[in-house]
C-alpha cells in the first residue's frame, strides 16, 4: 500500500515492503516479518539491518529470541528532511558548474508527467514572469497534486507572475484553476481551442501536445527550446494575442 511513496523516499523495494509490514506487525521476529512481506528470509535480515541504520527499525532480545519493531513513521519526515539538507550543502556548486557549460540556444525535449515537472521547475530556475498561450488548466491533473502545492508555494516565494490566455472552455469546464493563478488572464475564441500549448519564460519557449481541460494525456510530450530572440518573438506573437482576446 505504501510502497511506491516509501520507495521515493529512497528505501529499496525490500525495506519498503519489510518496513511495512513491520508497521502491521508491531514487534515481531523475522519469520513472520517475512511472511507478511513476501521477501525471503535471507533477504529480510538485510533489510532490517539497514532500516535499523536509517533510524527506521529497532531490535530487542526477548528470550533468546531477536525482535525487531518499526519506528514511528514521522522518521521519514527526518529522512527527507536530511536529504534536503545535504542537497543545499552541494548546491550552489552544481548550478556554478550547470551554468558554465549552459548553452546561448539549445533544444531538448521533456516527456511524461516526471517531464512535465521538470518543465514547471524550470520556471522556478528562470524566476521570470510567465507568458500563457491555449493554456488548459492541465496543472490540475491529479498526478500532479502534491508536487503542484510545492511549486505554487515556491513561485509565489520568488514572486513569478502569470499571464495566461486559456483555451475557452476551461472557462466553464476548470473555473477553479482561475482562482489558483490569479489574474490578470484571457480566453481564446472557442474556434481557436486546440490541443497545443505554449509557454514563454526568460530565454525559453515550451510547445508542448497531450492535455485536455483539467488533465494530462497519459503521455505528454513538451518540446523545449532555448533562445532568446525566439523568446522574445514569441512574447511578441503572446501580445497580440492578448490585445485580441476576450477577458
Amino acid at each position: 500500500m505504501y510502497q511506491e511513496i516509501l520507495q521515493k523516499i529512497g528505501l529499496t523495494l525490500n525495506e519498503s515492503r519489510v518496513y511495512e509490514a513491520l508497521l502491521y506487525l508491531g514487534e515481531s521476529n523475522t519469520n513472520n516479518i517475512s511472511i507478511k512481506s513476501s521477501v525471503h528470509r535471507r533477504n529480510v535480515y538485510d533489510a532490517l539491518n539497514k532500516l535499523i541504520e536509517k533510524g527506521l527499525a529497532s531490535e530487542t532480545f526477548t528470550k533468546g529470541e531477536r525482535l525487531f519493531k518499526g519506528i514511528s513513521p514521522e522518521r521519514l519526515k527526518d529522512i527527507l528532511k536530511e536529504k534536503e539538507v545535504a542537497l543545499e550543502s552541494f548546491l550552489p556548486d552544481m548550478k556554478k558548474l550547470h551554468k558554465a557549460v549552459e548553452a546561448e540556444a539549445e533544444a531538448h525535449i521533456f516527456r511524461g508527467v516526471e517531464g512535465f515537472k521538470n518543465y514547471l521547475q524550470l520556471i522556478l530556475e528562470q524566476k521570470q514572469p510567465v507568458y500563457f498561450i491555449g493554456a488548459k488548466a492541465a496543472w490540475l491533473d491529479p498526478r500532479l497534486k502534491h508536487y503542484l502545492k510545492h511549486f505554487d508555494r515556491e513561485r509565489k516565494k520568488i514572486g513569478i507572475k502569470f499571464y495566461h490566455i486559456f483555451d475557452h472552455e476551461v472557462k466553464t469546464e476548470k473555473p477553479e484553476i482561475l482562482k489558483l493563478v490569479g489574474k490578470p488572464y484571457k480566453f481564446l475564441p472557442k474556434e481557436y481551442s486546440s490541443n497545443t500549448m505554449v509557454d514563454i519564460f526568460g530565454d525559453y519557449v515550451v510547445t508542448f501536445v497531450g492535455a485536455k481541460p483539467g488533465q494530462l494525456f497519459e503521455e505528454p510530450i513538451l518540446f523545449v527550446l532555448k533562445n532568446k530572440l525566439l523568446a522574445d518573438g514569441y512574447r511578441t506573437f503572446w501580445k497580440h494575442m492578448w490585445d485580441n482576446c476576450e477577458s
